[in-house]
């Protein structure tokens, strides 16, 4: 482990050994911080479903049916900022502090310095610029074939799947550009007094560092938000509490 001196008064230490084995003690802690505590767990998980499901109504409503598939790959990218009052659950209950809904909704605000609401931001600016980014894309390939967006009928034309294609590369890179930066980050802006960008840092570091392990880490997040999103967005209810927790245990054996 390297020591990486922080901006502010603490310095810390970013692991370089990994394992898949984290990976899964990482998921078991977290299971177990739902089964502990349960309520704040469905809460933010439905939080978060329910956010899916009046999207998804509205695009329906509207009758831009296409825009359903690019809404629900997006909407991923958001689910870190949701998991903040998980990471603040995991991190009272690791050090047997109490909590309560003041506490867990409370570090929303961090350490008082704005810092997680900063990155707040930039998740939502990132959900925006995907939504921008698959527009145009559909724009191109639905112009070119003469659809309209009132139909799921085009997305089995040749055109469609190529469309499908293109689109799932550029989503894929612009995921794990913000997964790089909010996996650790988040988790440590809740446990420690650092500014974003040092988070930012430390993240990157992390995924330098373990790449392979992150990585199959983001593979993890990916298949199981996917899952949990298929069934009009129940699933949420159990996956997203249990990978808000399971990923501060993670941090917690990455940053030290």
């Amino acid at each position: 482990m390297n020591p990486v001196e922080t901006t502010g008064s603490e310095r810390f230490e970013v692991a370089q050994d990994l394992t898949l084995r984290d990976l899964r003690a990482a998921l078991a802690a977290g299971w177990r911080d739902y089964v502990a505590r349960p309520g704040y767990g469905l809460f933010f998980g439905a939080v978060f479903a329910l956010s899916g499901i009046a999207l998804s109504y509205l695009l329906i409503a509207r009758g831009e049916l296409v825009w359903l598939i690019p809404a629900a790959a997006g909407f991923p990218l958001i689910a870190p900022f949701t998991a903040v009052g998980l990471y603040e659950v995991s991190r009272r209950r690791e050090a047997n502090l109490p909590t309560n809904w003041s506490t867990v909704l409370g570090a929303l605000k961090g350490r008082g310095d704005e810092q997680i609401m900063s990155m707040g931001v930039i998740l939502f600016v990132a959900f925006g610029f995907w939504i921008i980014v698959a527009h145009g894309v559909f724009a191109v390939f639905m112009a070119e074939a003469g659809a309209g967006s009132e139909s799921l009928e085009f997305f089995t034309t040749p055109t469609g799947l190529t469309m499908l294609g293109v689109g799932s590369v550029i989503g894929a890179l612009i995921a794990l550009a913000f997964y790089s930066i909010t996996v650790i980050s988040l988790p440590m802006l809740v446990d420690r007094k650092v500014d974003f960008l040092t988070a930012i840092f430390a993240s990157l570091k992390a995924i330098r560092t373990n790449a392979p392990v992150m990585l199959a880490w983001a593979g993890i997040i990916a298949v199981l938000l996917f899952t949990a999103m298929a069934p009009a967005f129940l699933g949420l209810f159990v996956v997203l509490p249990v990978l808000g927790h399971a990923t501060w245990h993670l941090y917690r054996r990455t940053v030290r």
